[in-house]
C-alpha cells in the first residue's frame, strides 16, 4: 500500500498524516508493506514532501515578506532544487500576522532561488502559493541581481505598489546567472496577470488590499509588465499562470524563461509517485477537506488519477468530507473516510482538529479492515 497524502492543514503535515495513517494500517494487518509518500501540489508543503521523499535540505537565512530575517529551506537532490515561495514569502510569515498588500516583497524567494544557482543545481522546480506579496516578481529578480530605479535614479523600495514609479530597469547578471538552469513553475493557478481574473483582483483581498489597494496593484503591475516587455521583447502579461503568486508567476516566465506545469503532476513525478505505486495493491491519499476545489488539480485527484492510470485503486482520507458519494466515485475514489465524522456525534471541529492523529490511525485501521482483512 502507498500512502501519499496532502498536508492537513492546520492540524497535520502530509508527512504526519502519511505516518498516522500507515500506523492505523499496520496495527490492523501486521506486516503489510505500507510505503508512506507525502505529497504537495506545489504550495505549502512543497520541500517538505520532497525531503520526505529523500532530498537533502539545505537550510538559510533570507529576508521575509516585509524584510525580516526569516528561516528557510530548499530541498536538493543532485542537480535539482525544490523552491517554495511560501518558505521566505508566505503570509504565514508576516510578523503579527499584520498583511502588507503594498510593500510586501517576493525577495526571499529570489534568495532562495540564488542559493540554489550557488550548489549548482540546473534545474529549479518554483512551488507557487501562499505569498503575502503582490510585486509580479519584482523582488524575485532583484534578490538575482536585476535593478529597478526611479527617475531619480533611486532603488525603488520594495513592492508591487513601488513599481509605479518604475522608470529604469536593468536586468544585470539575470540572464547570465540563468544560462543554462531550467526553471519549472509548480502552479495549477491559470489566471492573467492583470485585470479583473488579475493577481491584484483575486488574490489581492485574500492579503489583506482593499478595493483602492487593488486599484493600486493594479496600475503598478502594469506598468512592471510595460517595462518587462521593453526590456525582454517578451509579452506574457496574458499567459495563463501570469497571475500565480502576487505575479510571481509572471516575473519567473518573462524574467527566468520558466515554464508552468500543474503542481501536482510536476510533485508527483519529482517524488518518484510512478515508481513507489508499481505493483501496489491500494494507494491512500487525502487533504484537511476534500471538497469542490479538490477536483480542480488539488493534490488527492492528482493522486487519484496517477493511479488509476498505474491501475491501482485509491481512497481519500479528509478531515472534513464535503463531496457526496457520487462527486467523490466520480473523482476515482474507491470510498472516502472523514475525520470529524470518526470523532463521533456531538465532537466540535476543534475537537476533531485536536484529535487528528488519533483520527488518522482509527482511518488507517478502518481502510485495512474493508481492503486487506
Amino acid at each position: 500500500m502507498v500512502v501519499a497524502p496532502d498536508k492537513f492543514k492546520g492540524s497535520l503535515t502530509a508527512a504526519e498524516a502519511a505516518e498516522h495513517i500507515a500506523a492505523g494500517i499496520l496495527r490492523t494487518a501486521p506486516g503489510t508493506d505500507v510505503r508512506t509518500l507525502p505529497v504537495a501540489d506545489g504550495g505549502e508543503g512543497t520541500v517538505l514532501a520532497a525531503l520526505a521523499a529523500g532530498y537533502r535540505r539545505v537550510a538559510l537565512t533570507v529576508s521575509g515578506p516585509t524584510g525580516e530575517p526569516v528561516e528557510a529551506a530548499i530541498a536538493v537532490r543532485e542537480d535539482t532544487a525544490v523552491v517554495e515561495a511560501a518558505q521566505a514569502s508566505g503570509l504565514t510569515l508576516l510578523p503579527g500576522g499584520v498583511p502588507a498588500p503594498l510593500t510586501a516583497s517576493s525577495y526571499g524567494t529570489g534568495q532562495l532561488v540564488a542559493r540554489a544557482l550557488d550548489l549548482g543545481c540546473t534545474r529549479i522546480v518554483l512551488g507557487l502559493g501562499g505569498v503575502a506579496c503582490t510585486d509580479g516578481g519584482a523582488g524575485l529578480v532583484q534578490a538575482l541581481g536585476a535593478t529597478l530605479q526611479d527617475a531619480e535614479g533611486t532603488d525603488l523600495p520594495p513592492g508591487g505598489a513601488a513599481l509605479s514609479r518604475l522608470h529604469h530597469l536593468d536586468l544585470g547578471p539575470v540572464a547570465g546567472a540563468l544560462r543554462g538552469v531550467e526553471v519549472v513553475i509548480a502552479s495549477d493557478v491559470d489566471n492573467p496577470l492583470l485585470g479583473e481574473r488579475g493577481a491584484p483582483a483575486v488574490y489581492g483581498p485574500q492579503k489583506g488590499a482593499g478595493p483602492a489597494d487593488v486599484a493600486e496593484l493594479d496600475a503598478a503591475l502594469a506598468h512592471w509588465a510595460d517595462a518587462v516587455a521593453k526590456a525582454t521583447g517578451t509579452e506574457l502579461r496574458e499567459a495563463p499562470g501570469a497571475g500565480a503568486a502576487g505575479g510571481l508567476g509572471f516575473g519567473a516566465m518573462a524574467l527566468l524563461g520558466a515554464r508552468m506545469r500543474p503542481g501536482i503532476e510536476l510533485l508527483l513525478d519529482l517524488l518518484g509517485f510512478d515508481r513507489a505505486v508499481r505493483g501496489a495493491g491500494l494507494v491512500v491519499t487525502g487533504e484537511g477537506c476534500l471538497d469542490v476545489q479538490t477536483l480542480h488539480g488539488k493534490a488527492p485527484a492528482g493522486v487519484a488519477a496517477a493511479a488509476a492510470g498505474a491501475g491501482v485503486p485509491v481512497v481519500a482520507v479528509a478531515g472534513r468530507l464535503e463531496l457526496d458519494a457520487p462527486a467523490w466515485r466520480g473523482a476515482g475514489f474507491a470510498a472516502a473516510y472523514e475525520l470529524a465524522a470518526l470523532a463521533g456525534p456531538g465532537a466540535t471541529a476543534a475537537e476533531s482538529i485536536a484529535r487528528a492523529a488519533e483520527l488518522a490511525e482509527l482511518a488507517g485501521e478502518q481502510i485495512a479492515q474493508r481492503f486487506l482483512l
